[in-house]
């Protein structure tokens, strides 16, 4: 009996049947669903709208990409311009790598790859986690799947994407490589989120010493930190406060960059526009032979910012995006490069700070100001955008708790971790008096960008396969054209490790190390809560008193487990002779999503038959969603417990024992009979029957259940309002909640590495990051920690 019901809790059968009857109360199942997908995907905008929000999005989006200019040149020519006519090939790499790189591949197809409107590597991830089964923490269940923003496609069983599909799930080692593949992706953000505020402020502030040559390099340093502690101190306001300034300072930007370009072509040299033939890119390599090659390293930081273009896409629907690279971005930067190219033709000797050294002289401070503050811009966005990625990472299990702090109340991407900021700006500082030069920061930078490009690329293969179900031949030629350019690209700067290209493959290994251990002990904590979760026959072999005494009162009971009673419960029952009247096991889950609706977001069912008073609670969140939203978050979870328990009493008065034994298969007649019936409920032992069966059900808003009740005019049985009593009289005695504080060890016997990984890593990792009872708003006084030891 105790197998059935461990098999029913998770058969076709349970599959939304609360759903059904909510469609079926309401309007039809189809056109309603329908009418709820399509809220989440992309709308269409008026012309007037879309056009404002290309603007906006040159501040939020295009910074980074927007301040490269200022040393490019530099970083390409470190040792100065032999030849003129390197500026020619130079500037020919320049313009094929935005056109290919930033406009072709992230532009129109990499930014069509996003989910909902979230980018970035975990976006990519969290795709392919809900088309295939690649999650190292399987705790999703079926009804999961019925989310609106759990959007998904379907392909044929002998197709080359279910072929690929079976291949990643086939073997754990596919799964872990994968997601060690987005973590690695992770922190080179992480890490271009320290280096791009570093070598931006720092070409900025390099301004002034072009007007005062006798100036020290060191003033220019502690200028640049200055800027960089100001920015960083500034971060806890959010983005919000000052986001109106960011479009327009970045529009003058591109438009001051574009006109200078151009007056630079028509004053010194025309003839620098025939780099638009890839003849004089191989006529470089062949002059330059391994210089020209290495060089790459400076060519590639004319796209940096390009990655921060898919991850910054949040409040921005793909086509605005689009129209402002393609009408703004794109040809401002062909013009700075090829003016800079022009006067650098006549003034070789100037390649160290070839931008500001091209500026009119009339109009040099105005530009100054202006380039400080785009610098200033494209550190904001990178900054956000590392804050983004390392609440996604922290939802899906990768990175320790931190405190994560929602700065705006109109969109929900902008949040900011004070942690996580101050270790930016001491690592940015540490880099920025370090180097004290743009060349070995350049260096490090294109080496960051360049990985993340290319974990990117890798992502998108998988994307194109199982999201899109691309033809294979397509697959083969993104992936052809985007690895030739970017390994191209990754060879060069594999040649500049030695000169700064180190800082970002070290940063990395020490965000990646930390986040693989958490994510390593958070597996080893689930698997340990499933092995070892308790049996349905030896809870019902206890008895309605469970065997012990039941004091008044509600217990909530924190679990990672989304089915199954954890061992936690045993452990306490074990050690204590009593529990409270009505016991709720509580798990918040996280998934693929990037958020899930209020009114979707709690699933309730009932463990034992209905005089056992234990039930199962499981909140649900996307990766963009915070728990500080839910300061509410008991109250919610009890609205959503009566409701279910109201509409348990609906269904069960309008079938009989057989049917709900199988519940959900009569499911539409059940609601036949609800329509048709005038009141009038059968008493009989249905109520054992039916609730001996744990069996999930996704509850609907209460306003929107209280409508479906009203309108069918089905009065609550007597059960049930017995029922509601009983739990409101719980409810009134006293809610406590107990939480589990396992602590992890290695086993005696494991490997040094092991022991180091989890015993001191972990262990240190454990002790510093935010209690589960901050999380989740537990006061003080109700709180009950039942600690635990396991070894793995």
């Amino acid at each position: 009996m105790a197998t059935g019901m461990e098999i029913d809790e998770d058969s076709e059968s349970n599959k939304g049947s609360m759903w059904v009857l909510d469609q079926k109360l309401d309007q039809p199942m189809d056109e309603e669903a329908g009418r709820l997908r399509n809220m989440y995907r992309e709308k269409k905008f008026s012309a007037l709208l879309l056009l404002r929000l290309a603007f906006q999005s040159l501040g939020v989006v295009y910074g980074d990409l927007g301040t490269s200019p200022l040393y490019v040149f530099y970083n390409t020519f470190p040792h100065g311009i032999k030849d003129p006519e390197d500026v020619i090939g130079a500037l020919s790499l320049i313009i094929y790598s935005l056109t290919l790189i930033p406009l072709l591949k992230y532009v129109f197809v990499v930014c069509r790859a996003n989910d909902s409107g979230q980018g970035g590597t975990f976006a990519l991830y969290s795709l392919l986690c809900r088309h295939a089964k690649v999650k190292t923490i399987p705790n999703q269940h079926r009804t999961d799947e019925e989310l609106t923003t759990y959007s998904r496609s379907t392909f044929h069983e002998q197709s080359f994407a279910a072929k690929t599909k079976r291949w990643l799930e086939r073997h754990t080692f596919r799964k872990n490589a994968l997601l060690m593949l987005v973590l690695v992706g992770t922190c080179m953000v992480i890490g271009d989120g320290i280096l791009t505020p570093a070598i931006s402020v720092l070409s900025a502030a390099g301004g002034i010493k072009v007007d005062h040559p006798s100036m020290s390099n060191g003033v220019v340093v502690v200028v640049a930190v200055v800027i960089l502690v100001g920015l960083f101190s500034m971060q806890h306001y959010g983005t919000d406060k000052v986001g109106w300034l960011f479009a327009p300072i970045v529009l003058l930007w591109f438009l001051l960059i574009g006109g200078i370009g151009l007056l630079n072509i028509w004053k010194y040299d025309s003839s620098v526009l025939k780099a638009f033939s890839p003849v004089y890119i191989y006529r470089y390599f062949k002059r330059g032979g391994r210089d020209g090659w290495t060089s790459l390293g400076g060519i590639m930081l004319s796209i940096t910012g390009t990655e921060a273009l898919f991850a910054d896409l949040a409040h921005f629907p793909v086509s605005a995006v689009q129209i402002a690279f393609t009408v703004v971005v794109f040809p401002c930067l062909l013009l700075a490069y090829s003016g800079q190219a022009a006067y650098l033709m006549n003034h070789r000797e100037h390649v160290v700070d070839a931008f500001y050294r091209s500026i009119p002289e009339s109009i040099y401070w105005p530009v100054f100001v202006v380039a400080t503050a785009a610098a200033i811009v494209a550190s904001q966005a990178t900054i956000s955008a590392t804050f983004s990625i390392i609440k996604q990472a922290l939802a899906l299990g990768c990175f320790p708790r931190v405190k994560v702090v929602h700065t705006s109340k109109k969109f929900l991407g902008q949040i900011y971790i004070p942690d996580i900021n101050w270790i930016l700006m001491i690592l940015c500082i540490a880099v920025t008096a370090g180097f004290k030069n743009q060349s070995q920061i350049g260096n490090a930078y294109g080496t960051a960008v360049v990985i993340v490009m290319l974990v990117t690329t890798l992502l998108m293969i998988l994307i194109m396969i199982l999201v899109w179900r691309c033809h294979w031949i397509l697959v083969l030629i993104f992936t052809g054209l985007s690895l030739v350019v970017e390994c191209t690209y990754f060879s060069a700067v594999l040649f500049k490790v030695d000169q700064g290209g180190w800082v970002p493959l070290v940063i990395a290994a020490a965000f990646l190390l930390i986040m693989y251990v958490w994510h390593y002990g958070t597996v080893k904590r689930y698997e340990f809560e499933m092995h070892s979760k308790v049996s349905m026959a030896w809870i019902l072999g206890l008895g309605p008193s469970l065997g012990l005494v039941r004091v008044p009162g509600i217990g909530l009971v924190y679990t990672e487990l989304a089915s199954g009673v954890p061992h936690i419960f045993s452990h306490f029952i074990t050690n204590l002779p009593a529990i409270h009247s009505v016991v709720v096991f509580v798990c918040v889950k996280y998934l693929p999503v990037y958020t899930v609706p209020e009114e979707e977001r709690f699933l309730v069912k009932r463990i034992g038959p209905k005089n056992f008073h234990m039930f199962r609670c499981v909140a649900r969140y996307g990766y963009k969603d915070l728990h500080k939203k839910d300061e509410d978050f008991e109250k919610k979870l009890f609205d959503n417990l009566f409701m279910f328990v109201r509409l348990e009493a609906m269904m069960e008065g309008c079938s009989d024992s057989d049917e709900y034994s199988l519940y959900g298969q009569q499911t539409v007649q059940s609601i036949d009979c609800l329509l048709n019936n005038n009141g009038n409920t059968t008493s009989s032992n249905t109520g054992l029957s039916m609730s001996s069966v744990d069996s999930i059900v996704p509850v609907r808003s209460p306003l929107h259940v209280n409508n479906t009740v009203r309108s069918s005019g089905q009065i609550s049985s007597q059960t049930e309002t017995d029922e509601l009593e009983f739990l409101n009289c719980c409810r009134d005695a006293g809610v406590v909640h107990i939480l589990g504080n396992t602590v992890v060890r290695a086993r005696r016997e494991s490997k040094f590495y092991k022991k180091i990984a989890v015993d001191y890593i972990y262990a240190f990792l454990r002790k510093i990051c935010r209690e589960n009872s901050v999380i989740f708003n537990v006061p003080h006084e109700s709180l009950l920690n039942v600690g635990q030891v396991f070894y793995v």
